[in-house]
């Protein structure tokens, strides 16, 4: 099993940067691969964005292609979620998650952190 905290999360104006972070335990965190999701109010959670476990592939939801990026540090036990551009839309509650592929599906995460409250003003 791995323990997933995320951090970074906050108040932002649109156009404006947050930085996620979401550390692991254990000593096995390269063995996963590792995703963000996000979930609104009222709405389903959503894929965000995904990294194979060497950190070589990355994927993203169209929306946030181009604005977001994905990175981890095996080291560091450590994945990062870069947000720039942010819309108001953007506001949720993020969430990082392990799992064996790294997947837009949520299905294919075993484990998931608490999440992190971003807000974007208007």
């Amino acid at each position: 099993q791995v323990q997933l905290v995320e951090s970074g999360g906050g108040l932002v104006q649109a156009g404006g940067s947050l930085r996620l972070s979401c550390a692991a335990s254990g000593r096995t965190f390269n063995s996963y691969a590792m995703g963000w999701f996000r979930q609104a109010p009222g709405k389903e959670r959503e894929f965000v964005a995904a990294i194979r476990r060497n950190g070589g592939s990355r994927s993203y939801a169209e929306s946030m292609r181009g604005r977001f990026t994905i990175a981890r540090d095996n080291a560091k036990n450590t994945v990062y979620l870069q947000m720039n551009s942010l819309k108001p839309e953007d506001t949720a509650v993020y969430y990082c998650a392990a799992g064996g592929i790294a997947a837009s599906s949520a299905r294919a995460y075993d484990y998931w952190g608490q999440g992190t409250q971003v807000t974007v003003s208007s």
